[in-house]
This record gives C-alpha cells, structure tokens and sequence, in this order.
C-alpha cells in the first residue's frame, strides 16, 4: 500500500511539473508576440546588431543567466545551469536582418533605411529571424524558472551574421565557432529551427542526414585577347567562351551528378565583360554558386568545373582560372540523434504533425556548428491562413510574411528537446 501510494505521488508530482510548464508556455505567448515585433520593427543588418544584442542581454540577464556579449561582434550567449549536474546543450537563434524594402502594410511594418553596398535600401526581417530571436527568449523564459527540473546546463546562442558577414569582415557561426562558443562548457549537441512561410501553422519539418545545401561561390576568370568588333579573327572573345563555359558547367549537372541521390544545381548569377559594342573585350568574369547535398558529389562538382573551365577556355585560345569561396557546409542532421529526438518533437507537435521533409538548396550556417558537435536542425510552420504553400510569398522578398501564431510551437519544441535531452 505503501509503495503503491509513493508511485502514485511520483507520477502526479511529475504531471503537475509538466503542466506547469506547458502552462508557462502558453502564458508567455503575448511576450513573444511582443517581441518578435520589436525586432521586425527595428531590424539590422549583419554585424550590426547592436540594439538587437542589447536588447536580447537585457532580458537574459533579467532571468538571472550568465550572460556573455560581443562574441563575434554581436553575437550574445546565455547560460543556464540546472540544479543537477549533466550535458550540455545548446540552442540557437540567427539575429540578423537583410537589405530588403518591406512592401508589408502592417502595424510595426519596418521604416528602417540604410545604404548597402553603395545603394540606398531598406531593411527587413524578410527571412524570420525575428521570430527566432523571440522564440528563443521565451524558452529561455520558460526553461529559467524551472532549472530544479533540468539535469545540465544549457547554453542559447544568439548569432550575428547568418546571411553573411559584410565583405572584408568575418562573423556568423564560423567566427562564434572560433570564438569558442562551444566551449567552456562544452556542448554536446545543438538544436536549431527556421521558421518557413510555405509550412502550415503546427506543422514541424525535419530530415535526416543533409537537410540543407553546402553553399559555395564561385568566381571564373575568362582571359581572351582584345580585338575590333568586325574583326573577331584578331582576337580570342572571352564572351564566347564564357558562354561555352556555362553551357558545358550544366553537363555536369545534367549528365555527371547522381541526382538520384541528392540534389545539386550550379547557377551562374552575374556576368561582366566589355565596354563598348564593337570591341571584343580581354577578359570577362562569371560569378555564381554550387549547392549540393552530398560531400563526395561535392568534392567531385568542384573537380569537375575546374576541369571543364581550364579545358574549354584552352580549346578557344584563351585561359580561364576558377576559385571557389565556401559560404556554408552541408546542414546535416545527425542520423542517432535525430532518431532520438524524433519523439520529442512528437510530443511537442503531436505525431501526425511532425513530418518527413526532402532535402533543400538552400543554404544554413548552423552547418558550421554541427561540423563541431551533433546537432539537429528543423522547420517550423509559419504560412498565413490565406496562403497555399506554393502561393506564399518566398523568403528574402519584401513580402514575406509568417502567421505569429506559429511561433509558440517553436518554443515547445525548443523546450521539449532540451529537457528530454538532459534528462534522458
């Protein structure tokens, strides 16, 4: 009778700090709300998230975390050590906006202007970072007033610079990285999330393996020789080779990558060559980028191009060098822990809510992070109730809009994997 009484009061003494929690969850929902609008209102671009940082201190060390400031010039890091000892683990949240004019009508639509790369722009949150920022505060919120139940100590990693540092500076994850962000305590593994227009409201993605695209940027010199535009005998046309170039880079697409496998794409976005209409100019650059899903696709892409650049310049009488520039690695899911946190987001979304995603081309720096220790990385579902996937507005567009009411989701996920992270 005894024993059967203790049981008993176990099981209702765990339920009752569950619902505890989960009623604080729910309670903090006007707070993140209140928040991500702050942020939307007030955006700034990367490496200069000052205000953003300030802002993102002030409430962390409200809650009574260690608090540590202008990691990778912005970036802002919380500690919170549970009254148990145990693993660490780390969230994170990108806090940077982008040079996009806001076309929203909204209430605390962004006024902000600015100039970036000598040209007058606006700037918005017109990829969600906002609602990382607010999503990650709240579970800071929620996870501080319960450090009895925590067996460990979690770290929130506010970074700078997701979309990329401006040209000429480092920053993002890879300077946080180097920063040793992960050290001191050292993480054991890290959960981030992206917030995504085109997923519906209680909806939470996720794969295994690459989820996300490496990013590379490539820059090809074309050397041809200068001649008269009526005379092209006199001369090599880099135009032309250039032009002999992007048809033959998408062979390798087309005719060498496994595409059975993974994903890949090469696309050459800029072009720049001559001066004038009837002068075959010396030389033409192309710029563009790679994605792929694969590290052996990867490596074999990059030969490849090289080859194919060289090879093709030559055959036309010129030259042609190409360099590449990594701007993220391949996101990539550790396979263990996913399948053991898979339940966890269950919990947190309800089972049929939680679905199995393909892989995307785009790209994520959170790569960086789990290059270092496992990490899981996942959308959650933010489209507006008018949208259809196909018809809300895209990420990094000025109408890019996310219903708020997705967003509470994203901080009992957060909340979920941490605890059930810890404490199992």
């Amino acid at each position: 009778m005894k024993s059967a009484f203790a049981l008993f009061l176990l099981v209702s003494t765990f339920t009752f700090a569950q619902s505890t929690i989960e009623q604080d969850i729910t309670n903090i929902e006007e707070k993140l709300i209140k928040w991500r609008r702050h942020f939307h209102q007030n955006p700034e671009l990367s490496n200069q998230e000052f205000k953003t940082a300030e802002k993102i201190a002030d409430h962390l060390k409200s809650l009574g975390l260690e608090v540590e400031t202008g990691i990778a010039i912005t970036g802002v890091v919380g500690l919170l050590k549970g009254d148990l000892p145990g693993k660490v683990v780390a969230l994170r949240a990108d806090i940077d906006a982008l040079p996009v004019t806001e076309r929203n009508d909204l209430p605390f639509k962004s006024e902000v202007k600015t100039t970036f790369l000598n040209t007058e722009t606006g700037v918005m949150h017109a990829c969600g970072h906002d609602t990382h920022i607010a999503i990650l505060m709240a579970t800071a919120e929620v996870l501080s007033k319960h450090k009895d139940k925590i067996k460990g100590t979690i770290k929130f990693i506010f970074q700078p610079a997701e979309e990329g540092p401006p040209p000429g500076e480092e920053g993002g994850a890879k300077l946080m990285i180097k920063e040793g962000v992960l050290d001191n305590p050292k993480v054991d593994a890290i959960f981030g999330l992206h917030i995504n227009a085109g997923t519906p409201v209680g909806v939470i993605k996720y794969k295994k393996g690459g989820i996300m695209a490496s990013v590379e940027r490539f820059v090809i010199d074309v050397k041809g020789k200068q001649t008269h535009g009526s005379q092209p005998w006199g001369g090599v046309d880099p135009i032309l080779i250039s032009a002999k170039i992007i048809d033959g880079l998408q062979t390798i697409i087309s005719r060498e990558a496994k595409l059975t496998d993974e994903a890949a794409v090469i696309t050459v976005g800029k072009i720049t060559a001559g001066t004038r209409f009837n002068i075959i100019p010396e030389t033409a650059q192309l710029i563009g980028t790679v994605r792929t899903l694969d590290p052996d696709m990867r490596s074999m892409i990059e030969r490849r191009m090289k080859e194919m650049t060289e090879t093709i310049a030559k055959a036309y009488g010129g030259e042609a060098t190409i360099s590449f520039r990594n701007q993220t690695s391949i996101t990539f899911n550790d396979p263990d822990l996913t399948d053991k946190m898979l339940p966890s987001l269950q919990k947190a979304a309800g089972t049929e809510n939680v679905q199995l995603m393909k892989a995307t081309t785009g790209g994520e720096d959170f790569s960086y992070f789990q290059e270092v220790v496992p990490g899981i990385y996942f959308f959650l579902g933010g489209m507006t109730s008018t949208d259809e996937p196909k018809g809300a507005f895209p990420h990094h567009t000025p109408d890019f809009m996310i219903d708020e009411s997705g967003m509470l989701l994203g901080v009992k996920a957060f909340t979920q994997l941490t605890l059930d992270y810890l404490n199992n």
